[in-house]
């Protein structure tokens, strides 16, 4: 059987996600899946570097791994008037967090480039994610781009916040924010994409149908969070637009592009490659 490699982040709504696959329910004929899981910039490295078949990756990355992969219809995590936040130890007033130093998952990520759209100048300090909060708690940083469950936990450590960007995109655009996509190789040829597709929707159909044991799978990758915390963010990021992200996911993508390449932080995107 030929290998296929999956790539997908060890958080609880990616392995929700891929419940249906992990666990043998969907198969692909021919196929033995590997998964590869690793953090989004990890996964975002390496499908820079095409050594992927398929992965999820941080949706402005896409703009760099255009020219090798395809956007699958199904997959992505998409915010509808949420998303990722800045805190502070203080309360305190976006504007003012301009020159400032801010946290950041990585400068590939989908929140940076909101960030950069919605504060613009600013000077970012890369760091893993799980580390930004104790750095806002330190005082190592003037504030902190939250991602993950930490967009739920943040009060929890004293921290105050400052702005939602998935708020500030539908309060500016009217539209969700596609936060993360996945993607397959154009090498694999239509036949074989539009195959991937096929069984990824019906893992993340499977993972909804059976919500009880899907959860528990996804819990493993929760990083200590409760179940009612996991099961919360979980549903906050596998959703309908999940299943599809229609015309409304794909002008979000259209602008989020177009913003980008305005600023610089990524190639201009003449059209959207979408298997479904």
């Amino acid at each position: 059987m030929k290998i296929l490699r999956v790539g997908h982040s060890p958080d609880p709504d990616d392995a929700f996600m891929f419940y249906g696959i992990a666990k043998g329910k969907v198969r692909m004929p021919g196929f033995k899946v590997r998964h590869v899981i690793k953090d989004i910039q990890s996964l975002n490295m390496l499908a820079l570097k095409k050594k992927l078949e398929v992965t999820a990756i941080s949706a402005a990355v896409y703009p760099f791994a255009a020219k090798n992969y395809r956007i699958l219809a199904c997959g992505a995590s998409v915010g509808r008037n949420y998303g990722p936040i800045i805190v502070t130890k203080a309360p305190r007033a976006l504007k003012s967090l301009q020159g400032k130093r801010i946290a950041v998952p990585g400068l590939q990520t989908t929140a940076y480039m909101l960030l950069k759209i919605f504060l613009g100048d600013f000077k970012p300090v890369v760091m893993d994610f799980t580390k930004i909060i104790p750095a806002v708690q330190r005082g190592k940083v003037d504030a902190g781009l939250v991602i993950h469950e930490g967009q739920m936990t943040y009060a929890s450590f004293g921290l105050h916040k400052v702005a939602d960007l998935g708020k500030l995109w539908h309060k500016k655009y009217k539209l969700p924010i596609p936060l993360g996509l996945d993607v397959v190789r154009k090498d694999l040829g239509p036949k074989l994409c539009k195959e991937t597709y096929r069984v990824l929707l019906e893992s993340i159909e499977c993972a909804r149908a059976n919500q009880s044991d899907s959860l528990k799978y996804a819990m493993k990758f929760g990083r200590g969070v409760d179940a009612v915390t996991a099961g919360k963010f979980v549903n906050m990021y596998v959703n309908e637009d999940t299943a599809e992200m229609g015309r409304e996911g794909e002008s979000a993508l259209k602008i989020l592009f177009r913003e980008g390449a305005r600023l610089g932080l990524c190639p201009k995107v003449t059209k959207l490659d979408i298997v479904r």
